[in-house]
């Protein structure tokens, strides 16, 4: 019998594959909107289109000593859970009722805009240091766990 990943380890894996287009030099993020077993976008982090990317620019957040988990403005980019909501939207794609596959926990902002979107719930691998958006998910009923099978398989 062929051994086949659980929908958790699939698309957890996936959000991996995805992370690895990214050009931040800080941290590789991928992000997956799931519904219905169906991936209704994807995303990771980096700069808007059309901007040069960090790892020429150098990483700002850097350059200004700005700890992980502070000060989200502070950057070129955008986190892979917002590109992920933008290309829903840029393609039509209905996301209310979706889940959130990440590599990492989303920060406050992030956890803003998935409560909005209609996202009902997140898995993700890494933790982040940002207690506020876990506790906003909470507040707003969004079921979340952190993901802790292999995805290196």
């Amino acid at each position: 019998m062929i051994e086949r990943p659980d929908w958790d380890e699939y698309f957890m894996q996936i959000t991996q594959l995805v992370a690895s287009r990214s050009t931040c030099l800080r941290r590789q993020v991928g992000a997956l909107l799931v519904k219905e077993r169906n991936i209704m976008a994807t995303g990771y982090n980096g700069v808007p289109s059309g901007i040069t990317h960090c790892d020429v620019t150098g990483c700002l957040r850097d350059q200004l000593n700005v700890p992980s988990g502070e000060r989200h403005e502070l950057c070129r980019g955008l986190h892979a859970e917002q590109n992920a909501i933008i290309q829903a939207a840029r393609h039509g794609a209905n996301i209310t009722g979706s889940t959130l596959y990440c590599t990492d926990s989303p920060c406050i902002i992030c956890s803003k805009m998935l409560i909005n979107a209609g996202v009902v719930a997140v898995i993700f691998g890494r933790g982040y240091p940002d207690k506020l958006s876990l506790e906003m998910l909470t507040e707003a009923g969004i079921a979340f766990h952190q993901y802790t099978g292999d995805t290196n398989k």
